[in-house]
């Protein structure tokens, strides 16, 4: 049976490897993202996938795009929570509030419209995986990075909470949570952080590294890797699992 998968933020970063690991296995899959030029990209490259431009903070949006996808494809196999922002970086008394709320909506409010209708059209179906993304962030501190650990440990909660509900149903639930992941994205993190605390980039590079057993970042294909195990065979009996694939971060404040 052809899987059907969907991926939020699914046209750049984690979210298109994920994307295009299970294209590549023959599976139908979807994605979402509120970057319409990544979503184009995506579209133009694998136009046998469905891609749309949505918000995952916005009720509508998503109602939108999942009722098609829906009305398409009767429910899905997998889904992969994966949308997040890292937020801004600093000592929490400098920070906005609206750039807090707007960090905690896309990685914790997103998560919750996904995996709402996912948990829906599961439970008809009476199997399914789900996978949301959360980081080393959500299992320790991160000094300068509140909102972004705070929405991340919420996504462990929520993980925590979705498997024990959807269990008996027969459906899975998993938090993914990468260290640091080479990429655009990581870049603007970095960058972020040299400013708020005075160092160079190549500093906090360092500091990342130096926090790792490994001493080493992370590829979105490891992520991938382990998003691919929890969806084969091998992996039915995975659930409520935090599975931190990081090379083992012993600190996040070197």
């Amino acid at each position: 049976m052809t899987k059907r998968v969907l991926v939020s933020a699914g046209a750049a970063g984690i979210g298109r490897v994920i994307a295009e690991r299970f294209l590549s296995e023959g599976a139908q899959v979807a994605i979402c993202d509120a970057d319409a030029d990544a979503v184009v990209s995506f579209s133009e490259l694998h136009p046998q996938a469905v891609a749309a431009v949505a918000d995952v903070t916005s009720e509508n949006d998503m109602g939108d795009f999942l009722g098609e996808l829906e009305a398409r494809w009767g429910g899905a196999d997998i889904v992969c929570a994966n949308a997040g922002t890292g937020g801004p970086a600093g000592a929490i008394e400098t920070l906005d509030y609206a750039d807090w709320q707007s960090c905690v909506a896309t990685n914790v409010h997103g998560a919750f419209l996904t995996c709402r209708w996912a948990a829906r059209v599961m439970k008809a179906q009476g199997s399914g995986l789900i996978t949301l993304t959360s980081s080393t962030a959500g299992i320790m501190g991160y000094p300068m990075r509140s909102p972004y650990a705070a929405a991340k440990w919420a996504i462990v909660g929520l993980t925590k909470t979705l498997a024990m509900e959807l269990g008996p149903h027969g459906i899975r639930v998993n938090a993914i949570c990468p260290g640091a992941v080479e990429g655009p994205r990581m870049d603007r993190v970095v960058a972020n952080e040299a400013a708020a605390r005075g160092l160079s980039e190549d500093e906090v590079r360092a500091l990342y590294v130096d926090g790792v057993s490994m001493r080493t970042w992370v590829t979105a294909e490891d992520v991938t890797n382990m998003i691919s195990f929890l969806a084969s065979d091998a992996g039915q009996k995975i659930s409520g699992q935090i599975l931190a694939i990081d090379g083992h971060t012993e600190t996040l404040a070197p």
